[in-house]
């Protein structure tokens, strides 16, 4: 009997960390998608963005812009003009 009552809490504790974590993973996903709809919404006042103005806008790192750039580069969103270094800027398609 005491191995059951253990076993049921095991497993009660195991669904409610696997739901606390669906939570925050879905938190981090709206605020990753917030996040990049900021950086469309500045192509309203600007026809070229750079990794710079990215940084700005979020307050994020170099590397953290990179990666919603990218992200919004493979979603077909923009395109990126230049290879590398301070030369890269990016253009919002359609």
């Amino acid at each position: 009997m005491t191995y059951l009552l253990l076993f049921i809490i095991l497993i009660i504790g195991i669904g409610a960390g696997y739901a606390l974590a669906k939570q925050r993973s879905n938190a981090r996903q709206r605020k990753k998608e917030e996040r990049k709809s900021k950086i469309l919404e500045l192509f309203k006042t600007r026809t070229e963005i750079t990794n710079n103005d990215v940084e700005k806008l979020l307050g994020v790192s170099d590397a953290s812009a990179t990666n919603y750039l990218n992200e919004l580069e493979r979603a077909g969103k923009i395109t990126q003009k230049g290879q590398t270094g301070r030369s890269v800027s990016y253009t919002l398609n359609g």
